[in-house]
């Protein structure tokens, strides 16, 4: 079962990870973040159908911290390219699109994107916050 929101900063991807983290049944859930200029992209699937009570938690803590996100046909080809296995590498070259984690959800990945983006830019953006 997917998952896919729209969240406006660094901070809430991170405490998506942490939820992630806290929930036994839930852990075994994988992670796709993207980041674009008006924010993150994050794509969550579980290994198998949550239970209704489990959903409906998820789907509630999810709108406390963004949008559920339509992906573009751009964004829907870079899920596709990554679930059938492509290299992130080569779907990020190809689609232009920074995908900064995939895979297990770590905060260790976010953590790094923003910290050689800000020091690039010398300052730090409202979506890195």
């Amino acid at each position: 079962m997917d998952y896919l929101y729209s969240l406006a900063n660094a901070s809430l991807t991170l405490r998506t990870i942490e939820y992630l983290r806290q929930r036994q049944q839930e852990n075994s859930a994988s992670l796709t973040v993207i980041h674009q200029i008006d924010g993150w992209i994050v794509k969550v699937r579980f290994p198998q159908s949550l239970t209704p009570e489990q959903h409906g938690n998820f789907q509630a803590f999810m709108s406390e911290l963004g949008i559920t996100y339509e992906p573009d046909m751009r964004l829907q080809m870079v899920f596709w390219s990554l679930e059938t296995g492509q290299s992130v590498v080569e779907v990020m070259r190809r689609y232009q699109v920074a995908v900064v984690s995939y895979g297990k959800p770590d905060t260790k990945d976010i953590e790094a994107f923003r910290q050689q983006f800000t020091r690039g830019l010398g300052y730090c953006p409202e979506t890195l916050a």
